[in-house]
């Protein structure tokens, strides 16, 4: 099989050509079930657990350039849920018996082709509709990183990625809400301008 092709940073929103294929299957994934002080209650499959709107464990990851920008991804036609949507670097799930921060030090590189340092900043929940009857339930660990380099994303996952400033992105998802996964809409809502300003300098 031909070497995966490299995908530049050039500080533009970059399409990607086709690499290998997922590193994870949905259908036979599991989260840890908690409760909302993040005590483990017990585990279900990933999908189930989306199905029945079960409150999970969940890591999610910003990535900032050393100008401050942030990473965005947009997430591939195939996701099950959120598909074709703006998020942050990366989100995913602990597997049981596993850390968050291991998890989300995991996940990074399977998705973007990339490891950096990741650092806790917050815990958040939020539920939502995310449509075809699925509903995420989640309380969330985030990280947030620092990368300045190449980035090969799965486009099993990514069909695009973007480096982008705060102002920017507060004007976008204020004129296009519909073009970003709720997730990412309540982390800038709630954390703003904030989660913009660890690790630069």
């Amino acid at each position: 099989m031909a070497p995966a092709p490299r995908i530049p940073y050039n500080g533009d929103a970059t399409s990607l050509a086709a690499i290998d294929g997922p590193l994870m299957d949905d259908a036979l994934e599991q989260v840890i079930l908690v409760d909302l002080d993040d005590r483990e209650i017990g585990r279900a499959g990933k999908l189930e657990a989306h199905r029945l709107g079960q409150l999970h464990r969940a890591v999610s990851i910003c990535v900032l350039d050393s100008a401050g920008r942030m990473l965005l991804q947009r997430r591939a036609a195939g996701k099950y849920h959120s598909a074709g949507l703006w998020a942050n670097a990366c989100c995913s799930h602990p597997r049981p018996d596993e850390a968050t921060d291991a998890a989300a030090l995991r996940r990074l590189p399977e998705e973007l082709g990339f490891s950096c340092p990741l650092t806790p900043f917050a815990r958040t929940h939020y539920r939502a509709d995310v449509g075809s009857g699925l509903i995420e339930d989640e309380l969330v660990h985030l990280f947030v990183g620092r990368h300045q380099g190449d980035i090969r994303p799965d486009p099993a996952e990514v069909s695009e990625v973007a480096w982008v400033a705060y102002d920017d992105l507060q004007a976008n998802i204020a004129e296009n809400p519909q073009n970003y996964a709720y997730w990412f809409r309540h982390y800038v809502a709630t954390f703003g301008e904030r989660l913009f300003a660890p690790l630069v300098g």
